[in-house]
């Protein structure tokens, strides 16, 4: 028996070390030749930086942020879903880790039964009974890499499916920030409406006054009558939005809508955003966990290639048994009834009706179209990274015209309305420059709240930072 394990052992060393198949090599893509982005600005940190905090969320100082990121990563349930692909890949990786391992089997067998012979006498029988104990190990050699390549495979697959859990925690967070930043705009909104409403009231006291007197006709109270509607109605809308803007961020929170009714006015008014975080092109293969999972399929796809092509060439199996057989249970186990077996057993496909080479060409096709969605990742991460990068610089300048718009809007409503009073203008011109000014102001919270969504989405788009695992693991812990 020791010698049969012996034998095992040195064959799978002699012919357990040749692969078929291609090796995996990191294609060139458009990031490498790409020396820096078109739309950096002068000022930029560096996204790489190890003194940066972890948490590329904490970089917007506002503890309500940090609050709702950790209730996130901890009860998304869209993460808990990923985190049980994760566990599923990992699963099937230790499946391909023991196909490589040699399988053992203990066995106990009793058997009975009648056996019929021939005698002078005619036909006669007698009953056969025994007793088997017996212990059998068997061995796959892996010739020529098809075990290995897949175990490679599936290897592969686990660190796609970790970077998609990652990639997904990233959208989580950009997606709880921009909630946030939505309902503090929205807040801003309902402040600047209660404003209006507050002065449409007086407009309304002072065109009242006007009218009994008879210096101002009645069309122009009911115009500010309308104008006061008007108002009104547009709070609902802003109320409306915020409410929709909290429900959604309750279900990324993984709670139930309506759970958060109201959150605390940290960021009433957004500060002044940090220097950009960037770098170059080349950074994003390793950074963004959407291009690594591309990379890490595209790998995958390379070892099944191996895979295939091992199907065609022909398998090596060893199995060795051992143990006892006796006719009585009580001498089972005597020396003298030991018995063993040693079978090498080779099977190579001969017939298959062109199904291997179809296997192959499935398997190098499949290749073909992960390399391409590896090259169409690294493409939209380019994209994306210059879009933000767009977007910070022009929403900066035009938040600095909008400014100036404001300022002279304000100019002009309180010219108007002194002239009003006055009984120098008319109502209409009141009412328009009041127009103005309240769009102007909505319009410049708006795009302060826009540059601040373009932050997170070029935060989102150079991958967020390497600490996201941790925290995932660290939540998967606290469950």
């Amino acid at each position: 028996m020791r010698f049969i394990l012996r034998l095992l052992v040195t064959v799978a060393l002699l012919v357990g070390g040749c692969n078929v198949g291609p090796d995996y090599e990191r294609p060139a893509t458009a990031a490498d030749s790409m020396g820096e982005y078109s739309w950096l600005p002068e000022q930029w940190a560096d996204a790489n930086d190890p003194n940066l905090p972890n948490g590329w969320w904490q970089r917007f100082d506002d503890p309500v942020i940090d609050e709702l990121v950790q209730k996130a990563l901890l009860h998304n349930t869209d993460l808990a879903a990923a985190t049980a692909a994760v566990d599923r890949s990992y699963a099937f990786l230790t499946q391909a880790y023991g196909a490589r391992l040699p399988e053992a089997s203990l066995g106990f067998n009793r058997t009975r039964q009648k056996m019929p012979f021939n005698t002078p006498a005619g036909r006669d029988s007698f009953i056969a009974q025994g007793y088997t104990l017996d212990l059998a190990v068997s061995y796959t050699v892996d010739v020529f890499g098809k075990l290995r390549r897949a175990e490679r495979a599936a290897e592969y697959d686990l660190f796609a499916t970790e970077n998609d859990r990652q990639a997904l925690a990233h959208t989580v967070v950009a997606q709880v920030i921009q909630a946030r930043i939505d309902i503090a705009t929205q807040q801003r909104l309902l402040e600047i409406n209660a404003q209006t409403i507050s002065n449409w009231e007086k407009a309304l006291e002072i065109i009242d006054r006007r009218y009994q007197r008879g210096l101002s006709p009645a069309v122009d109270v009911y115009i500010a009558k309308e104008n006061l509607a008007n108002a009104k109605a547009q709070k609902l809308l802003v109320e409306q939005s915020l409410l929709l803007t909290l429900h959604a961020l309750d279900v990324l929170c993984g709670q139930a809508p309506e759970t958060t009714t109201e959150l605390s006015q940290t960021l009433p008014k957004l500060p002044r955003l940090s220097p950009i975080p960037a770098g170059l092109p080349a950074d994003l293969l390793d950074r963004r966990p959407d291009v690594r999972s591309a990379e890490m399929r595209l790998a995958a796809g390379t070892e099944r290639i191996g895979v295939r092509i091992a199907q065609m060439y022909p398998d090596l199996t060893l199995t060795a048994t051992g143990g006892y057989a006796s006719e009585h249970f009580s001498d089972l186990t005597l020396s003298e009834n030991q018995v063993y077996a040693a079978i090498l057993n080779a099977m190579a496909p001969v017939f298959k009706g062109g199904r291997l080479k179809a296997g192959v060409k499935a398997a190098e096709a499949a290749a073909r179209q992960s390399a391409a969605h590896y090259a169409s990742a690294v493409l939209n991460a380019m994209r994306e990274v210059e879009d933000a990068l767009v977007k910070q610089q022009k929403l900066s300048q035009r938040i600095t015209q909008l400014t100036d718009r404001f300022e002279q809007a304000q100019h002009a409503e309180r010219l108007a309305a002194d002239r009003y009073k006055q009984g120098v203008d008319k109502i209409l011109l009141v009412l328009e420059t009041e127009r103005r000014r309240r769009l102007a102001e909505n319009e410049l919270a708006l795009s302060q709240g826009n540059l601040w969504k373009a932050r997170v989405e070029l935060f989102l788009a150079i991958g967020g930072d390497w600490g996201i695992e941790e925290r995932i693991s660290a939540g998967d812990d606290k469950k």
